[in-house]
């Protein structure tokens, strides 16, 4: 089918010169004559709904009906209803006999947007239709025969949906005989702009109200933001900003305060920044949460470890007129910083105020790394009454850390 795409685009006032864009009409233009299923894929906002308007205006249906569903609004329990119809007296309210969506688009195209929201036990009903044409009214015994192109799309993951059992595989494979996937709006980085000055223009033609300009610093900007609504959010940004800005010509500076909170820190700068990390870390589920405790936990083992062997070594050093007396556990070190070293007093100094020696602290005969932790752990506990949360903090260690560790040795 030789159709000019520019055209097509023209006809239903579509914009845009991203490649990836382009493609995706240009195979909707394609299937059109066909009557194979179209699956739709994309981000909320993107425009999908086009999609089915293009392929049924130029397809051999064109002079028969068009019907659109929007699966995820209608509730699970009168879903079937309303797509298959249903007999009078089938079920509460059903006082006649009425029919379906895929009985009224019969010749036609049926639209079937958010198809992924579809309940399983309906999806096996629209398997059997694509398969067969045939479907069974809620509270009737014979099947009906049906003619339909069915156009599909969602905003899910289909894949994935998949694995986790919420879609049928039978059913995607059927849907998805040709697939279409628009690109979000954050890819269609040529498109931006155009975008903004043709909502501009319509919002000041419908509103009577002289066009908004703008600077190319709010170009760059527009260019910068991610928009997460896609198409959608932008032209609610540019309806919103034509009615409320007094100045005609918009600034970045103007724009910025348009845009989210959480996102003007992102668009303050127009130069990128690259290898910025955030300094505060978040956790995506519970299980890394507890790697991190215990990553915390080895941490301070770790350090404990090393404070107790740097004061083995001051126990067998036996300085001239000096004392030593080792200074309180720094908190926890990193594998690029030292241990503290210990706090060297004069002789007169230690005189008039006694210290227990080195040997004192740590008895002088060969010893495991552990049996002088127990020790520096009783004494902290000693001096503190008892405490462990106080003592705990003198050690530079977490109360958990030391509950375990006196655990164990009443074990």
């Amino acid at each position: 089918m030789n159709v000019d795409i520019q055209q097509v685009m023209q006809r239903f006032g579509i914009v845009g010169r991203n490649p990836s864009f382009l493609r995706a009409i240009e195979t909707a233009v394609q299937v059109a004559p066909t009557d194979l299923s179209v699956l739709v894929t994309g981000e909320s906002g993107v425009g999908k709904e086009f999609f089915p308007k293009i392929i049924h205006a130029y397809s051999l249906r064109k002079h028969q009906g068009y019907v659109a569903v929007n699966c995820g609004a209608i509730p699970e329990g009168t879903i079937d209803s309303e797509l298959f119809g249903h007999r009078k007296g089938s079920f509460t309210g059903a006082i006649s006999d009425r029919k379906g969506y895929f009985e009224e688009a019969d010749g036609g195209t049926i639209f079937l947007d958010e198809v992924g929201e579809l309940p399983l036990a309906t999806q096996a009903r629209l398997l059997r239709v694509l398969e067969s044409g045939e479907f069974i009214p809620v509270g009737a015994s014979k099947p009906q025969k049906t003619d339909v192109r069915v156009v599909a799309a969602t905003n899910v993951n289909i894949q994935e949906a998949v694995a986790r059992g919420r879609f049928r595989e039978d059913l995607y494979y059927r849907l998805n005989t040709v697939p279409i996937v628009v690109p979000p709006l954050r890819k269609r980085q040529e498109d931006i702009v155009l975008l903004f000055k043709l909502f501009a223009s319509l919002s000041s033609e419908k509103n009577q109200i002289p066009m908004l300009q703008t600077t190319p610093e709010a170009e760059e900007l527009l260019l910068r933001y991610p928009w997460p609504g896609n198409i959608r959010e932008l032209r609610n940004l540019t309806d919103r900003i034509s009615i409320l800005e007094y100045d005609r010509h918009l600034t970045a500076e103007d724009l910025r305060g348009y845009l989210p909170e959480t996102t003007q820190e992102l668009t303050r700068s127009l130069v990128p920044v690259v290898g910025r990390q955030s300094e505060e870390r978040s956790f995506a589920n519970e299980r890394e949460i507890l790697y991190q405790v215990l990553f915390d936990m080895k941490r301070d083992i770790t350090a404990l470890k090393q404070t107790v062997a740097s004061l083995r070594q001051e126990a067998h050093y036996e300085p001239i007129h000096t004392t030593l007396v080792p200074t309180e556990l720094s908190p926890l070190h990193t594998e690029a910083e030292e241990v503290t070293e210990p706090t060297v007093e004069t002789h007169a100094e230690a005189t008039a105020q006694p210290q227990p020696a080195a040997e004192e602290l740590l008895p002088s005969k060969p010893m495991t790394i552990e049996e002088a932790e127990r020790i520096l752990i009783m004494r902290a506990l000693e001096r503190h009454g008892g405490n462990k949360t106080e003592a705990a903090e003198e050690l530079a260690i977490s109360p958990r850390t030391l509950y375990r560790k006196l655990q164990s040795y009443e074990e």
